[in-house]
């Protein structure tokens, strides 16, 4: 692997209670700074509020960053934006030097560099450390790993979907502990690249489908229905959303892994689920963050 060393870089951050006024002023500094200018993004810290970023190519004007975001958030919060410089970075020597193996239930998510540590009664899920964001050190993906865990305790299920399947470790993860076919979902190309090539590396390529698609719209998901077996780590809103689409593609019994989601979140995600036959079996906290096992009972 070649290193990947970023370039120093500018960025501003801030923090705003509500999502609809970080939304705004997301789409204000989008829409005024020029294309390849910078980066805006706008996510869901776990205490409730949003935090927003902007990553510059260049020193930006702070004077003229402080008044945009006025114009949507108010005087105050454009005081407290905070401007610093990020050095330039190895990132993969970085990931390599923090990415400790995880432990989860009878998985264990792991670098290349940490191959050799996995015990011989547990099964090794193995993430380039580039790919970092998608395993187990993240508490929605232990999570879901410690539910799956718990699941094929008692259950062998037949037919299994990683819906929203990021680098792949879920979908790998089932598919060494069952020895079967898993179909493996991403609304984004990259993803879905990155989810078969750790199939491949984790020996089961010929295991894991990897196909990219919206919600429960394309055929391989009529094709494989009904599932015994979901596992679904996104985000509240979209969980809640495709709550009906997915109870139509269970098989009675069926268990439902969901994951992504503040504390604050899980009882409208449970009532959206509940209202399509589900019923909430377990759930687990890991890092602030929410992750629930229900059952189809229709």
């Amino acid at each position: 692997m070649t290193n990947a060393v970023t370039p120093a870089t500018s960025r501003a951050a801030f923090v705003i209670g509500e999502e609809r006024i970080a939304k705004r002023a997301v789409d204000l500094l989008t829409e005024c700074l020029e294309d390849g200018e910078a980066a805006v993004a706008a996510f869901e810290r776990s205490d409730g509020r949003w935090g927003v970023s902007i990553h510059f190519a260049d020193p930006p004007d702070e004077e003229r960053i402080r008044t945009l975001v006025a114009l949507t958030a108010g005087d105050d919060i454009a005081q407290t934006i905070a401007f610093d410089t990020i050095a330039a970075k190895d990132w993969v020597e970085a990931s390599l030097q923090g990415l400790a193996p995880v432990p989860a239930g009878r998985f264990i998510v792991h670098g290349r560099h940490d191959r050799a540590r996995v015990p011989p009664n547990k099964l090794g899920i193995e993430i380039e450390a580039a790919l970092a964001f998608g395993t187990g050190h993240h508490g929605t993906t232990r999570g879901c790993l410690l539910l799956l865990d718990h699941v094929l305790h008692s259950k062998m299920p037949r037919r299994v979907l990683d819906l929203g399947a990021g680098t792949g470790v879920l979908a790998i993860a089932a598919a060494k502990a069952l020895r079967r076919k898993v179909l493996a979902s991403d609304i984004d190309p990259r993803s879905t690249i990155v989810a078969r090539e750790n199939a491949a590396l984790n020996g089961v390529g010929n295991l894991v489908e990897s196909i990219c698609a919206t919600g429960f719209s394309a055929p391989p998901f009529r094709a494989h229905a009904p599932f015994d077996l979901v596992l679904a780590n996104i985000l509240a809103n979209p969980l809640r959303q495709m709550a009906p689409a997915m109870a139509t593609h269970l098989a009675p019994e069926a268990m439902v892994v969901l994951s992504g989601l503040l504390p604050h979140q899980t009882r409208g995600v449970i009532a959206a689920y509940r209202a399509q036959g589900l019923v909430l079996i377990q759930q687990m906290r890991i890092d602030g963050w929410c992750s629930l096992l229900m059952q189809n009972r229709r």
